[in-house]
């Protein structure tokens, strides 16, 4: 297999040999160099000539941010953001992704920590993921100010929309929810694999951009038409059917295949749910979460499935898992996916 290279940027001396020690205890990684600003790291680019950059957010002389920003227009090459565990953090990380980074290592505790060795499996993960991950240079299309006032079917017939998503997921999500009518007939179930503190962010940035609602899950809570609820980080979001409604239901289960929140894990418990009709959409990520969530799914209940085109996605694995096993009923870029719920809910 290809040797993937990685320059290791972060403005903690200690950070980097710990970085470094991680990636390169995996037979395919060579930290090829270390850098310990912005401006050091685009001194020493063209030098060591990386596959992947790990990148810290938060760094003098020149942070995080304003070298991705500066290498997604002049070399762009796939980044994953080193952050930290605070609001801040989570709001710099995604705007991160909405720059054009791959995807995020959440940092345990602060900026030097021994606590970064127990989530080794999991830089390891991402760096060989961001290697084989397709970079977004364009900028994102603005928000939808006034999405198209759409005409659904009255009656009684009830919808759910369920989304599940991984690398790239973020930037993804904000083309779709953002394009959707404010009337949508449907709640929106929305798993995005995230580590606990980035996804109560990440909704709050999306509820601003969109003419739905969008909001983290809460335990016990009835679902409604037009609000997008996204699943917390580090926790299973499931339904529960409670006469005519449906409820989420939280908790703190092991990981399914390594994810919590799992979609495999939401898709199965909509299964269960009698009288309802799912449109069930799997959009870019890494792995093939979902796929067995799916299979039960559409042997239980009517079904719609939507799976995210390779040309559009980061990285296709999840949807590609969907569409190898006859699964999708529509394959579409990202920019079409919103169009292609509405239809489903429009059709019933």
């Amino acid at each position: 297999m290809k040797e993937i290279k990685v320059l290791v940027v972060d403005d903690s001396a200690f950070m980097r040999r710990v970085l470094s020690d991680m990636l390169q205890r995996d037979q395919r990684i060579k930290v090829v160099g270390a850098a310990r600003n912005g401006r050091d790291c685009l001194q020493k680019l063209k030098q060591v000539q990386p596959d992947v950059i790990t990148m810290d957010v938060e760094m003098p002389v020149m942070d995080g941010l304003s070298t991705l920003e500066w290498i997604m227009k002049e070399t762009p090459l796939p980044v994953v953001m080193v952050s930290s565990l605070t609001k801040d953090g989570a709001e710099s990380t995604l705007k991160a992704m909405e720059l054009g980074a791959v995807d995020f290592i959440p940092k345990p505790s602060g900026a030097i920590s021994l606590d970064m060795e127990k989530v080794e499996a999991e830089v390891i993960k991402k760096v060989k993921g961001a290697a084989e991950a397709r970079v977004r240079t364009l900028p994102l299309s603005h928000p939808v100010e006034n999405p198209p006032s759409v005409s659904f079917q009255k009656g009684k017939k009830k919808r759910v929309v369920a989304i599940g998503t991984s690398t790239g997921g973020p930037r993804a999500l904000q083309k779709v929810l953002a394009a959707l009518p404010e009337q949508l007939p449907a709640p929106l179930l929305v798993v995005q694999h995230m580590p606990p503190g980035f996804t109560k962010t990440l909704a709050d940035r999306l509820d601003k951009l969109s003419s739905i609602t969008v909001k983290e899950g809460e335990d016990e809570e009835e679902l409604k038409n037009g609000v997008a609820y996204i699943a917390p980080g580090g926790t299973h979001m499931t339904v529960v059917q409670k006469g005519e409604g449906l409820f989420l239901e939280l908790n703190a289960q092991a990981p399914v295949n390594g994810h919590r929140p799992s979609v495999n894990t939401l898709f199965q418990s909509l299964a269960a749910v009698q009288g309802w009709t799912v449109t069930a959409v799997v959009m870019t990520g890494m792995g093939t979460d979902g796929l067995e969530g799916m299979i039960k799914l559409r042997s239980s209940c009517p079904t719609y499935t939507i799976a995210e085109s390779e040309q559009s996605c980061v990285v296709y694995g999840m949807p590609k898992a969907v569409v190898k096993s006859g699964l999708a009923d529509e394959v579409t870029d990202v920019s079409n996916i919103s169009a292609a719920i509405v239809h489903a809910l429009e059709k019933g």
